[in-house]
């Protein structure tokens, strides 16, 4: 099964409290990736933070309270937001940057098996990369594919160099 997995592509992270110029042009092609797959083969992550974010470690070291559950910086962006909710896309809420495969409760939620997984959304050297890593040990036999128009970060450099990385790691970057 080929299936696509939307990285927090939330509010917070597009035009919100971590959000910067450049993610909202992604919103259009992302959509339109969620429809190309359909129902049954589209996952989303949602970075889920809670009113202590400041006291964990992430929030010691980014003390930017973000995607807060339940508040509208949580939520999914735009158009993307629509296109998973047509596509009855499985949701899973992550704690930290990588989903957590070994979590009974995300396992539940994952496919059985994969043969494609494309991964996109934000942040390319955060959350993109960390959950490729996680996909691809979840799924080695998976071939793992990043689109270079659909995920982007806030530091273009720093973007460039996580593509490679992800080259380096044996997942496919198309369109760079």
């Amino acid at each position: 099964m080929d299936c696509l997995f939307v990285i927090d592509y939330q509010n917070d992270f597009v035009d919100g409290a971590l959000g910067f110029p450049g993610a909202e042009k992604l919103d259009a092609a992302i959509a339109a990736r969620v429809r190309d797959y359909g129902p049954g083969r589209v996952w989303y992550t949602q970075d889920t933070h809670f009113e202590n974010y400041l006291e964990t470690r992430e929030g010691r070291h980014l003390p930017v309270p973000h995607c807060l559950r339940g508040t509208p910086g949580w939520e999914n962006y735009g158009e993307t937001a629509k296109a998973l909710r047509e596509v009855g896309a499985v949701g899973i809420e992550k704690l930290t940057f990588g989903l957590d495969a070994g979590d009974p409760a995300v396992l539940a939620k994952l496919p059985r098996e994969a043969d494609r997984i494309e991964v996109c959304g934000l942040v390319s050297n955060i959350c993109v990369v960390s959950n490729a890593v996680t996909l691809q040990s979840r799924y080695p036999a998976a071939r793992l594919v990043v689109d270079a128009r659909l995920t982007a970060s806030f530091d273009p450099a720093l973007h460039e160099k996580t593509l490679d990385v992800l080259a380096g790691l044996q997942v496919e970057v198309l369109n760079r």
